[in-house]
């Protein structure tokens, strides 16, 4: 496994480069739009483009790869999120900036594909859970350190988009310099968003609402910050732990839907979440140690919402129908990220800062009524029938979902074995 990792170290820092950059520019954005004093329901509107240019990406991009290959496509993409990144300070117009950040999303969805088929096409039944594994730490862990490259310059200035750009640019030489041979894209197929919710509706629901809590969270918390007064290092480091909180809360919360009924589990973790959203409204920013607990609390158990919905739904499911499943929940994820940030913005613009997590909570609560409403009404499936936990990730393309370890038509790659061969004759 080891060898296997270390055989993908071109592709991991590329991985850490992009995100990273992304990661930045992200919370960069919010904060120089505090900056400029526009007003917060404007503030959704740009920058929920980003989330219309990223589901875009993950249904149209792999017909951009299928024509031009992967190391172009990749060149093609990376190169735009750079120069989109360079252009923002060219003009602080927002019909200029919701463009850009349409033409980032896709951008970003389309490198995202590339470097997890390539991913994809290296694993095999034995060691695609680790995989798994290690690309979701390496992503959480690139876009918590991402957040804290914010301190590096003035917002109000053109340096730190500079730097961001440079870093979505140096993803391109690892990934450009790397001899692994190209895989083969194929777009995964979907269910109807209605036939899969007649399915398991509370799958669906809770894919939706986390997109609603993350995609929201993630385009309007360095706002918030601006707003109650965070300075910018406070800023990137509030928004760090709740990036660190989603990766550490991930495995425990695992454990409980690995030992009792997942709806339940959904329904508590809704309502602990809900709990700390409010806390963060009721009490503000007057202690920095108890909203950056708090905000933790909300966004750890936020973002575990989407891996249980996929674990319920798949537990409703035949083997050879979780990759289809799968894309359709990460597109009810997609359809959230696009309501959060402008539901949000219009909170926050009629009830202030707090109004992001006044807005969080009640979604939280309504995922967590829906829940209990079909736990009532629909018959649970036994513990010991539930398939085995696994911490999916949402911010990411359908191509991951065949790495899946509860995918029993998976099929290894031609090339792997190529490969192992080779590890073995230089070990």
């Amino acid at each position: 496994m080891t060898r296997m990792v270390a055989s993908l170290s071109a592709l991991i820092l590329s991985i850490v480069l992009l995100v990273s950059g992304n990661a930045f520019l992200m919370t960069l954005l919010g904060i120089r739009l505090s900056i400029e004093e526009v007003l917060p329901d404007v503030i959704g509107w740009v920058l929920v483009c980003y989330s219309i240019g990223f589901v875009l990406g993950t249904l149209y991009v792999h017909k951009i790869i299928g024509r031009v290959g992967h190391i172009r496509a990749f060149a093609v993409f990376a190169a735009m999120a750079a120069v989109t990144a360079l252009m923002y300070p060219m003009a602080i117009s927002m019909v200029f900036w919701a463009v850009l950040r349409v033409l980032s999303g896709f951008s970003i969805a389309g490198v995202l594909v590339v470097i997890e088929s390539w991913f994809s096409s290296r694993a095999t039944n034995a060691n695609r859970g680790a995989l798994f594994a290690v690309y979701q730490i390496v992503f959480y862990l690139s876009a918590a350190g991402g957040q804290l490259i914010v301190n590096v310059g003035d917002p109000a200035n053109f340096l730190p988009f500079s730097l961001a750009a440079m870093l979505l640019t140096l993803a391109l030489i690892p990934l450009s310099l790397t001899r692994m041979e190209a895989p083969v894209i194929e777009q995964a197929s979907r269910m109807s968003v209605f036939k899969l919710a007649r399915e398991s509706f509370s799958g669906v629901a809770g894919a939706l609402i986390c997109g609603v809590m993350i995609g929201g969270f993630y385009a309007l918390g360095p706002v918030y910050a601006t707003l109650v007064g965070l300075d910018v290092a406070r800023t990137s480091t509030f928004m760090a732990s709740a990036i660190v909180a989603a990766m550490l809360l991930a495995w425990p919360l695992g454990r409980l839907c690995d030992r009792f009924d997942r709806r339940r589990v959904m329904f508590w973790v809704a309502v602990a979440a809900s709990a700390s959203a409010g806390g963060v409204a009721v009490l503000g920013a007057g202690n920095l140690a108890l909203l950056t607990l708090l905000v933790g609390l909300f966004t750890g158990l936020s973002a575990t919402i989407y891996p249980i919905a996929v674990a319920i739904t798949n537990d409703r499911m035949d083997s050879n129908r979780i990759v289809s499943a799968s894309a359709t929940l990460l597109l009810s994820y997609g359809i959230g990220s696009v309501i959060g940030p402008i539901a949000m913005a219009e909170l926050i613009s009629l009830l202030g800062p707090a109004g992001l997590f006044y807005g969080n909570a009640g979604f939280l609560l309504v995922l967590a009524v829906i829940t209990s409403y079909r736990i009532s009404h629909t018959e649970d499936v036994p513990v010991e029938e539930q398939e085995h936990f696994v911490p999916a990730m949402p911010e990411t393309s359908p191509v991951l979902t065949e790495m899946d370890p509860r995918n029993t038509e998976f099929h290894e790659s031609p090339e792997v074995e190529e490969m192992q061969e080779e590890l073995r004759q230089a070990g």
